[in-house]
């Protein structure tokens, strides 16, 4: 399985325009940070975790044009659902489904509409809109007939329930304040997890660093990348040298393998 972390930012990305703190203006590339979005490819199939409105910008940079054989998307707000419309160009190898909530699919269809008229103009991209329900697997299936199993489980985003998703041993989880206790059981021997970590200050709706740290310690994943970072966050370089070894600050165009 590889992972490519595409943007490891918040829905303001970072730099925040207007904004001149240490962190904003760093030169280190890490601390550039669009928003959040990762890609998985495991068995030759590939999945699209979350279509930030930076996707067009992101796919570019990662210059790696094949088949998206699955969208999975956590909720509806726009920083994880706003670039959709530029799946268009990998439309041209297949259709691609995008996994979702029926609540999240009924506001994917309110916000983009054109996409999923009786008689689509050319161009539009060619997206098919599947439910799902936390606890529940799925299969993803690539054009040569691979398939791999998705397990998407309930979070919290302050009072709002979204999903993470659990693919084999790796787990995906982004703006997650709290975690029901069946979701703990659903997340038993993860090797790799990618986390959200918005700030050290609480927030109402997202984890701080030192939660995301506490429930790392309670998932125990060999390996863990915190992401969703906005700029109160610190300095890449800084903030990562404090953390326990196996577990690492993401940042855009970060790539591993388990």
């Amino acid at each position: 399985m590889r992972v490519s972390i595409l943007g490891s930012g918040t829905s303001i990305g970072v730099p925040e325009i207007g904004c001149t703190c240490d962190v904003c203006t760093s030169k280190d590339a890490r601390d550039k940070r669009l928003r959040c979005s990762g890609l998985v490819e495991v068995n030759d199939v590939r999945i699209l975790i979350d279509c930030s409105p930076d996707f067009r910008q992101q796919m570019l940079a990662l210059d790696d044009y094949r088949p998206i054989d699955a969208v999975l998307i956590t909720h509806e707000h726009y920083d994880h659902v706003g670039g959709i419309d530029d799946l268009r160009a990998f439309c041209r190898f297949r259709n691609i489904p995008i996994f979702a909530e029926p609540a999240t699919n009924t506001a994917i269809r309110q916000r983009i509409p054109y996409c999923f008229r009786e008689n689509l103009y050319p161009g539009v991209p060619r997206i098919t809109l599947a439910n799902i329900v936390p606890g529940c697997p799925f299969t993803v299936q690539n054009l040569q007939g691979n398939s791999v199993s998705v397990l998407p489980f309930r979070v919290m985003h302050g009072k709002l329930p979204i999903v993470g998703y659990r693919i084999g041993r790796f787990a995906w989880i982004t703006d997650m304040l709290t975690m029901p206790e069946e979701s703990y059981e659903l997340l038993a021997d993860v090797e790799g997890l990618v986390i959200n970590a918005l700030r050290h200050k609480c927030h109402p709706a997202h984890q701080t660093v030192e939660q995301a740290l506490e429930n790392i310690a309670r998932i125990a994943p060999r390996r863990a990348w915190l992401i969703h970072f906005c700029h109160d966050v610190g300095l890449h370089a800084c903030e990562e040298a404090k953390l326990p070894t196996h577990v690492r600050l993401a940042y855009d165009g970060l790539q591993f393998s388990l």
